[in-house]
């Protein structure tokens, strides 16, 4: 588990820079696409999106969510990434989307920095760890200098 510092500019940051946001998302989009068919499905998505526990966990605490509740919360998700209805989510609905998602995190965020505790368990892939690792790589790295 990794802490970093990010506000609403370190996720803006990260989605200007455009080359390393799409590599970012395409290498997303690879994880999750299982197949290799080069478009998820609702059954990739959704397993995507379950290993984020959106719904059963508060605090830290689990909670009971009935299986249809669950499967309704996938679908509207699901729906929102297929934007052009064909039932699968490609390459570009998944960018269009992640950058909508980003931004609003940046919004959300503000101007006011913030702690978070981030796995290291994502091989690399978390899009927050990603966008602070950006920021980091932009501050000159500190030098001591000792007075006697």
């Amino acid at each position: 588990m990794g802490v970093v510092i990010i506000d609403g500019s370190t996720v803006r940051d990260f989605v200007g820079d455009e080359a390393l946001f799409n590599k970012s998302v395409e290498e997303r989009f690879a994880a999750l696409d299982l197949n290799g068919d080069g478009v998820l499905s609702r059954y990739e998505l959704r397993k995507a999106f379950e290993t984020f526990r959106l719904l059963e966990a508060h605090f830290g605490v689990d909670v009971v969510t009935p299986p249809d509740q669950l499967t309704q919360l996938y679908d509207s998700i699901f729906d929102k990434f297929d934007c052009d209805h064909s039932g699968t989510v490609d390459l570009d609905e998944f960018r269009s989307e992640m950058k909508k998602i980003m931004l609003a995190i940046a919004d959300g965020l503000g101007s006011c920095p913030i702690q978070m505790a981030l796995d290291d368990d994502d091989d690399g892939q978390n899009f927050l760890k990603k966008a602070a690792d950006l920021e980091a790589s932009k501050t000159p790295p500190s030098t001591s200098t000792s007075t006697a």
